[in-house]
């Protein structure tokens, strides 16, 4: 592995040791390797702007040269993403087993060691994060002692780095955003877990949100902000409800308020239509009525100024419109296992439950498939057909022999753009149930969910 990564590294030290002595170098150089690649190719993007789809070596290397990089924060996507800091100049260095995506990551050259330590918060975060829930039943004072031991740590960390190493401001703003706003995150966290307690709060314990800045343009795209936003707004929308209410997160009613209150709040126009659009996406994708799937996006519509996202959404609503109850299901075309071409209506034979799912994601096809033979086993009376969502014959057939899937039950997409846009097959949890001549029953749910053998049984009993 070291004699693989040598060439790189000598150059990037080379353009490092460069740049240091005439201060005039533009481009930035980021270059690497990915072990147990999921795909040819990487991504490289600025928030929701790609800038580059970069193919892999027969190596597995990589290597973007790019002169249009300005100092902030980037993401780059190789079946899972992350986020990284450049700068112009800056000679970047990664390494990633995609079988342990974010605890394998890690960085040299130029850039190398302001990355290691926002990939450092990232990791202690997201294992704070899931420790949390076992602090909900503490008092909010102890909570807030607990994560404010926390917070200081990482402070810590921050301050050695900078006293140790020369950093710019931006990442500086960068790491420290990353500190508080995950803070903030676990605040918002214990109020959502003790909504219904409101006496369980001491007097001091929403201050910091005095604090929040609705206005950081530059970190509009970064996950600790961004994911503090939505947090945010839905404890803004559950306080105005009695504590005995019973609210359905995915009700017209909710999301509405949750975007009225966004757009008066958020001071970013960019952070603002962002936040309207992934909410919007949201409530379409979980909506049941299409009455009110309407009157939402003719409200969002008005709210976001963003042309693209208003297409984007609007393309969305035309798709979800068509997946609810009453509906017939597109017609979409199929690829069996023995690569014959059928359309989708002409597979039905009973009650079924569509889902699909890709190789990409091993973990996930298997429990998919393994949940299919549970309600299978459970409710004879419905076909299950596992679509699957990738773009190679052969691969998904050896992943079928493989499996020892039935191969009656299983298809290809013939058409995945076309499907995508009909079915939104790129959201993987999605499922689903027809009756026998494809009118839909329940067009967006969930075979994981709670109530989904409910579901079935219901419609049985009509």
């Amino acid at each position: 592995m070291f004699k693989k990564l040598l060439p790189l590294l000598l150059f990037a030290l080379l353009l490092s040791c460069k740049d240091k002595q005439e201060n005039v170098i533009k481009t930035t150089w980021i270059s690497g390797q990915i072990v147990n690649p999921k795909m040819d190719y990487i991504i490289f993007s600025k928030g929701n702007e790609i800038l580059d789809t970069v193919k892999l070596d027969s190596n597995n290397f990589f290597l973007y040269k790019t002169d249009k990089i300005s100092p902030g924060l980037y993401n780059f996507k190789h079946s899972e993403s992350q986020v990284f800091y450049a700068e112009p100049g800056d000679s970047l260095l990664i390494h990633i087993n995609t079988l342990d995506f974010d605890e394998s990551l890690a960085y040299s050259g130029r850039g190398g060691e302001q990355n290691n330590l926002l990939m450092y918060l990232y990791l202690k975060n997201e294992a704070e994060n899931q420790n949390l829930p076992n602090w909900y039943g503490l008092s909010s004072e102890d909570f807030t002692k607990k994560i404010d031991s926390l917070k200081e740590l990482k402070i810590k960390e921050f301050e050695n780095f900078v006293n140790k190493n020369e950093a710019a401001e931006n990442f500086k703003k960068a790491a420290l955003a990353n500190i508080t706003y995950d803070y903030f995150s676990k605040k918002e966290k214990y109020a959502a877990a003790n909504r219904n307690t409101a006496e369980k709060f001491d007097a001091n314990y929403f201050d910091y949100r005095k604090d929040i800045d609705f206005g950081l343009d530059e970190l509009k795209f970064y996950y600790p902000y961004y994911r503090f936003m939505n947090r945010y707004f839905d404890n803004l929308v559950f306080s105005e409800y009695d504590e005995k209410s019973k609210i359905d997160r995915n009700s017209y009613d909710f999301n509405y308020r949750k975007i009225l209150l966004i757009d008066s709040i958020v001071t970013s126009d960019t952070l603002k239509n962002n936040l309207l659009r992934n909410n919007a996406m949201f409530y379409l994708l979980n909506a049941k009525d299409a009455s009110e799937e309407r009157k939402f996006f003719e409200e969002f519509s008005k709210l976001n100024t963003d042309k693209k996202h208003v297409d984007e959404v609007g393309k969305m609503f035309e798709a979800t419109v068509k997946l609810t109850k009453g509906n017939t299901v597109p017609n979409v075309a199929l690829v069996n296992a023995d690569n014959v071409v059928k359309d989708l209506l002409s597979i039905l034979k009973a009650p079924t439950v569509i889902y699909f799912w890709s190789a990409q994601s091993s973990s996930y096809y298997k429990n998919i498939h393994n949940r299919a033979a549970e309600l299978k086993s459970k409710f004879p009376e419905y076909d299950f057909l596992g679509v699957n969502t990738d773009t190679h014959f052969k691969k998904w057939r050896q992943t079928l022999g493989k499996s020892d899937y039935n191969p009656q039950l299983e298809f290809q997409l013939e058409n995945l753009k076309d499907a995508e846009k009909k079915l939104l097959v790129k959201y993987m949890n999605s499922a689903i149930i027809l009756d026998e001549n494809g009118v839909i029953l329940e067009g967006k749910t969930n075979m994981f969910n709670m109530n989904f053998e409910e579901l079935l049984l219901g419609f049985l009993n009509k």
